[in-house]
């Protein structure tokens, strides 16, 4: 199996995590404090074969933003570790993901080009779930990509209800991550030969 681990330590957050890719029973041990994150979390590690342990403590007497902020960012360089110089993978992935009456698409490049393009377009009419601020899914995928290197598009169709929104968005991440780091053998997917 593929893992890392990575501790951070911030004014802000403590943090102590590992990855480990291709677990068929995925999902997370530990909490963040903000339990809808932790939900989602669950689920994008369940849809994506990850397995995610973290140990951390936040200034969530502030609010939630640096708490998700950070485990974004911890997230994507435990990826970018695992997948090293992305030889052997299969570097794209896509997935559109229903949630009831919600529907999100996800496009992934693993390219080392950080960029991220997010549209929920206006669908995410609730500015908290629980402790959970919506506008931090737009941030944490923001620092997940960026860390990690990845190109990534997510785009909410449609739908009414903010909790579905959001895991839809979640699931269809983790799907695409999934589809993207892939082993497939050989060596990079690149016509450069490097990414």
């Amino acid at each position: 199996m593929r893992t890392s681990s990575l501790t951070r330590e911030t004014k802000e957050t403590s943090i102590r995590a590992s990855l480990t890719l291709d677990n068929e029973k995925g999902g997370l041990k530990g909490s963040t404090g903000v339990g809808f994150f932790d939900h989602m979390l669950n689920s994008f590690c369940v849809h994506g074969s990850f397995i995610l342990e973290i140990e951390m403590s936040g200034d969530l007497y502030v609010d939630c933003h640096h708490t998700i902020e950070d485990v974004g960012i911890v997230l994507g360089n435990l990826f970018k570790d695992v997948l090293g110089d992305r030889s052997g993978i299969a570097r794209f992935g896509e997935s559109h993901v229903p949630m009831d009456e919600a529907l999100a698409f996800c496009a992934i490049d693993i390219s080392g080009r950080p960029y991220l393009v997010y549209n929920e377009n206006g669908y995410i009419n609730s500015p908290m779930i629980g402790g959970y601020d919506t506008e931090m899914t737009e941030e944490f995928f923001r620092a997940f990509s960026f860390n990690a290197g990845f190109t990534l598009h997510l785009n909410l169709l449609y739908g009414k209800n903010a909790h579905h929104c959001v895991e839809a968005l979640y699931k269809a991440a983790a799907r695409a991550v999934k589809a993207a780091s892939t082993v497939t053998g050989g060596a990079v997917l690149s016509a450069k030969g490097v990414l």
